[in-house]
């Protein structure tokens, strides 16, 4: 298939979406399909093989490293010179958008995937005006596509619930080479610890941003005697958080990517997810990958990738001492700690980029024949009335 896909972030830029495009571009290109890849200005020029036409944009303030593409008249002009089978828009806002209604004008068909809560993250940073018309905006965006796809079960609902139409879960994968229990590493361990090995060790990861979540964990180390933590990561939120943290046993480890990332996920004793705003949770993957037992917040996608007491701990995130109490439980319970760890990494196994990428390709052939089937009903309604 040619599969021309637009997003609103690539690399370099190392997020969630980005991490999911990366491997499935990798994917698709392997199995000899042909990917052209819609992206920011400050994007990459190739990946995998995909050559990547990039948009110039204003930078977003809320996020100065997203920026909001403007209208470029090569985002038609290279359509109509790729022609591809589909197009498929990652997360639309406005590059996105943009790639949308292209494809409808252009007649080809669409799909598009929903991968950030927008309505949620407007609402944390105080833009009412954008929060009140995120929904109606993204329903008439969607609602081009042929095919809808989101991450978790969660959002398939409320999606639907806000009349976005023909939605479908494309949960997405994990390296399972790259992550995994044997990257655990003393010397990372001493790192996380700030020289203390011995002590047991909570590890969380995350975009450090007020989403996140990560100020919840100061209970932990505070209720906890003993206990180090770990925030493996970088974003706006990061000196705040460093101000909060001031004084208690936390190391900020800053960016980390490749196998030192992958060393610092297996390093730890306990593996902490307190956002509550998640469609999925890549972490949460990469975490079970690398064999470590999960305590996260019982909230948005994550509820979908963790099975509760079989292959990690969910706790309510509005009852307060459950992250603690999880947290200590397997603290305390080394046997417990180690069945969970073992069963997330099975459960992990599971979720393969060659397997859900090919389920991908499916959807994709399923929404060509769909555009295929409605433009025939289209002419002969045409050639009826005529």
């Amino acid at each position: 298939m040619r599969i021309a896909i637009f997003t609103e972030t690539f690399l370099p830029k190392i997020d969630g979406i980005t991490n999911r495009l990366r491997h499935t571009i990798e994917e698709l290109t392997d199995r000899g399909h042909a990917v052209r890849v819609f992206g920011p200005a400050t994007a990459v020029a190739r990946h995998a093989g995909a050559e990547v036409i990039r948009i110039p944009g204003l930078p977003f303030p809320p996020y100065p490293e997203l920026r909001l593409a403007l209208p470029d008249p090569r985002i038609s002009f290279e359509l109509l010179r790729f022609h591809p089978d589909i197009v498929h828009v990652v997360g639309p806002v406005v590059l996105g958008a943009y790639g949308a209604i292209a494809a409808r004008i252009l007649g080809y068909p669409i799909v598009a995937s929903y991968h950030t809560d927008l309505p949620r993250y407007a609402a944390l940073h105080g833009l009412a005006s954008v929060r009140r018309i995120a929904w109606p905006v993204l329903r008439a965006i969607h609602n081009l596509a042929e095919v809808n796809l989101c991450p978790s079960r969660h959002t398939r609902s409320e999606l639907e619930e806000h009349g976005i139409r023909n939605v479908s879960i494309w949960r997405g994968g994990v390296d399972t080479k790259l992550f995994h229990p044997a990257k655990r590493s003393l010397a990372m361990r001493h790192r996380l610890s700030g020289g203390d090995v011995d002590a047991p060790l909570v590890v969380s990861a995350a975009r450090l941003s007020p989403e996140k979540g990560l100020d919840t964990l100061r209970e932990i180390v505070e209720a906890l005697p003993g206990v180090r933590l770990a925030i493996v990561g970088d974003g706006p939120a990061r000196a705040e958080l460093e101000r909060h943290f001031a004084g208690l046993p936390v190391v900020f480890t800053g960016f980390l990517r490749g196998e030192e990332l992958a060393s610092a996920f297996a390093s730890g004793d306990v593996f902490v997810v307190p956002s509550t705003s998640e469609t999925l949770g890549f972490v949460v993957l990469e975490a079970m990958a690398s064999g470590q037992p999960l305590v996260a917040a019982a909230a948005g996608g994550i509820v979908d990738s963790i099975r509760h007491e079989e292959d990690g701990l969910l706790y309510d995130p509005a009852r307060p001492g459950a992250l603690v109490d999880a947290v200590e439980e397997l603290l305390s319970s080394r046997a417990r700690a180690r069945f969970l760890g073992e069963q997330a990494r099975k459960s992990a196994e599971k979720a393969s980029w060659s397997n859900e990428t090919r389920e991908l390709v499916w959807v994709y052939r399923r929404a060509a024949k769909a555009h295929a089937r409605r433009g025939m009903l289209r002419r002969l309604s045409h050639a009826i009335r005529g």
